[in-house]
Order: structure tokens, then sequence, then C-alpha cells
């Protein structure tokens, strides 16, 4: 054995006790972190010939890489859709690096169990009944992809064709239909061999970023074949909801699968006073949450659902010998597109043990509440125009004034370099603006203030 590997393993204990303080450490000082690092030039080093073991490499990673680490993790983080890592689920995936498991296979250990009854009391947490099934994948762009993958099989099964099989020219052109498709969904569309083109924006309903459902049967009906369409449960700009409850309602007179985008949105049925948003979401055919948001576990996690596991199973089986025959309880690498897999079900795992529906409940009602208080103190600011209501937990908005692209730029720069917070910037109705996405478990009132009043200084 290598010296150094030797050296490690005798002092195994005390290297993680070094990493617990380190990263202990870094938490205790989120406040203090700025909340964006303005990436700088870091010369890179060569490949080492003769390792510095554990400690040496802590020691080159603080000294070299740690200061440009942004307190993503912390409460005044607000670009994307970005959660932390509650207690649990952060201690759920250090255990997940520990033990190790290869949850692919069902061969070896329990690990399997374990996802399958997280992803089980997560399709209950989403109201999704006992006809889903679903598996941990990466995030929701991966979830898009597997739920477009096992879309485009039910198009070949109308058609009489096996795309799996056959390709996807054997299916011909397809049709797509949304009307705020999330980006994901050109990139899926891309990777799947359907095409961007493939993808016909609906009309949204005036001043909102949910579909004309009336404009969409006419698409649909339009169309000389079965069709897929993708509805929104939370638009990422304005957290817009289609009415999912009229789109399957059409089903009953037109074929088409119905994906459902509710990578953070979904999350709204655990709050009462929201719930409804979420109606006819077990009408889906596939459904995509992206867990490293709003569940606030570590990233890369997300689930992805769907109603129709054989045809899953028919684009992502994966026959070999040494993985045994393929029984009516499917081991997970049959269901997405990694066969090697972490077992990223532990974490979430960890949290909803740790603090249930309750405790979940609570994240997502503050972060409703916080991010209508932003969009308060916005709508009452002289220096601001409020785009859109604040429907959920994302505020858009943009300086008063005629505004350019080039002047959000320059502000998602500075609010960068102040260090307090860090918004990204997206397009609302044509016009450049700024978004405010509250879904981190530490965010109070008092970074609402603090957040505020950065934007007023730098405005």
């Amino acid at each position: 054995m290598d010296p150094r590997l030797a050296e490690d393993l005798h002092a195994l204990p005390d290297l993680l006790d070094a990493a617990s303080k380190l990263a202990s450490e870094a938490l205790a000082g989120l406040d203090e972190r700025a909340a964006a690092v303005p990436p700088v030039s870091v010369a890179p080093a060569p490949l080492p010939l003769e390792g510095a073991g554990a400690r040496g490499a802590m020691d080159e990673f603080t000294r070299r890489w740690e200061r440009g680490f942004a307190a993503s993790a912390g409460p005044r983080y607000l670009g994307f859709v970005t959660g932390g890592a509650t207690p649990a689920a952060l201690a759920g995936d250090w255990l997940t690096a520990a033990y190790d498991q290869n949850p692919a296979s069902g061969m070896d250990s329990s690990a399997q169990d374990l996802e399958r009854e997280t992803v089980g009391w997560l399709a209950e947490l989403f109201g999704l009944g006992r006809e889903f099934s679903g598996a941990f994948v990466t995030g929701a762009t991966m979830s898009t992809v597997t739920g477009l993958a096992i879309a485009r099989e039910w198009l070949g099964e109308q058609a009489g064709v096996a795309v799996s099989d056959d390709g996807a020219a054997a299916l011909g052109p397809v049709t797509v239909l949304s009307g705020s498709p999330h980006s994901s969904v050109l990139k899926a569309l891309s990777f799947l061999g359907m095409g961007r083109s493939a993808l016909r924006k609906v009309p949204v309903l005036p001043g909102r970023e949910a579909v004309d459902v009336a404009k969409l049967a006419e698409a649909i009906e339009s169309l000389d074949g079965p069709a897929v369409v993708v509805a929104n449960a939370g638009t990422v700009n304005t957290v817009d909801f289609d009415d999912l409850r009229a789109i399957a309602a059409l089903k009953r007179r037109y074929r088409f699968w119905l994906h459902v985008d509710a990578a953070f949105g979904g999350f709204a049925a655990l709050a009462p006073a929201h719930a409804a948003l979420t109606a006819g979401l077990d009408q889906a055919d596939s459904v995509v949450v992206d867990l490293h948001k709003w569940l606030n576990v570590p990233y890369d996690s997300a689930v992805q659902f769907t109603r129709r596991r054989d045809l899953q199973l028919r684009v992502l089986g994966n026959n070999a010998a040494y993985l045994g025959e393929i029984g009516d309880t499917p081991d997970f690498l049959h269901l997405t597109p990694e066969n090697s897999r972490r077992l990223r079900a532990l974490p979430a795992w960890f949290s909803l043990v740790a603090y249930g529906r309750a405790g979940h409940r609570e994240i997502v009602e503050r972060c409703v509440a916080l991010a209508r208080d932003l969009g308060a103190r916005i709508g009452g600011s002289p220096r601001w125009h409020l785009l859109a209501p604040v429907r959920l937990n994302v505020v858009c908005f943009t300086p008063a004034g005629d505004v350019t692209q080039d002047r959000i730029d320059a502000l998602v720069r500075a609010i960068a370099e102040d260090g307090t917070t860090f918004l990204t910037p997206t397009v609302y109705d044509g016009r450049p603006a700024l978004r405010a996405a509250f879904s981190n478990w530490r965010t109070t009132a008092a970074d609402v203030e603090r957040i505020f009043a950065v934007l007023e200084r730098l405005a």
C-alpha cells in the first residue's frame, strides 16, 4: 500500500474529525462569507507526483480554493432556485459517502429498498397515487430527459413502432406543445433525437406565463396524431401554474402524453394555502421534481415519476448477464439513464425522517412569506418596478424607467461583488429583469432587510 494511503487509513478517525471541523467552520461563517464570489484566475497546479496525504490536501484546498467558494448554502443566496442542506440532509449526505453503496442493483444491500421507501414518501408528499413509480436522478434536467424519453416511447406505441429498438427515426416528426417551457425541455428534445424544432409554443393567458388551455386544445386538435404536452407547475420567472386539471381533462377528447414540470412549484402541495395550485398533478403521465431546490438536500438530487413504468423499462432496461433478470421490482439501473448511481435517496430520507411533512411545510410557507415581503418592499420603492405578482417564492422585478440588458448585467455584477446576496438575471415579457428565488431553509426576515437595503443602495 502506498505509504501516504497507509498513513491516512491509520489516521482516518482524526482525518474525519479535521474535515468535520473545516466544514463546521465554513457553515458557521456563512453570515460573513460572500453570497457570490466573482471568479478570479487561479493558476493551475501541476499534477502531484508524490501525494501530500489527506491533511496536506485539506491544507492545499484551504490555501488555494476555499476562499473562492460562495455562501450558496446560506440564507441570502437567491440565484437560480437553490436550497441549502438541512442539518439532517447534510448528515445523510456524509453517510452516503461513508457507506458508499451502489444502489443500481439490489443484489448486495438494502440501499434500493431505502430508495423505494423515500420515493414512496415523496410521491405521497406531492399527492401522487400508487400508480406512480419513481427514481432518483441528478436534477430536473435529467428528470425531464427521463420523462420525455418515456413519452417518446409512448408516441411510438401509438404509432405501432418501438422507438427503443428502432430509433427516433422510426417515429418520424413529433410535436411537443407548451406555453412557457423551461430551457431543459429543449435540451432534452435535442438529446433524445426528437429535436428542438419539435417544440411548438402555445399562447399564454394575458399577463401570465400560464398556457391558454383553449388555445392548447385548438393546437392539439389541429394535429394529425398524438402529441406530448409539457405543462408547468411553477415557471421560473413568476412561478405561474398551468391549469393542470383543465389540461388533464382534455385527455378525454385527445391523445397526448402529459408531462408536468413541477421542479420546485410542486412543493406548493405541502402548504394548504397554495396546494390548489398543484391540483391535477396526479393526472400527469410523467412528473419532474427537483429536490436540491425546496427539499433542501445537497446537490445533486431530483426525482422523476411516471405512471408507465413498463415503457420506462423498455427505454432504459439494461440487459447483461451479470445483472440478472429484470423482475417484478426492477433494479434502478433499469429505470434511469445512469448505471452508476449515488445513493441520493439517503439525504432526502434523513431530512424527511428528521422534519417530516410539517417541517418541510414550514420551510415552504416561510419562503413564500419572505418572497412576498421583498415583493412588497420592491413594489413600494420608486427605484424598482415589480413585473409580476409574487405568486409563490420568486420575485421578478426590474429597475424603474427604461432598462437595458447592459444595465441588468451591471447590476448583477455589482450585487455579486457586494457579497450580501446573489440574484440572477432574466427576461420577462421582453424586459430585462432580475429574479430573487427564496428556497433556503436558513432565510429569515432579517435577511430580507439586508437584501433590500443592498438593492436600494445599488439601484
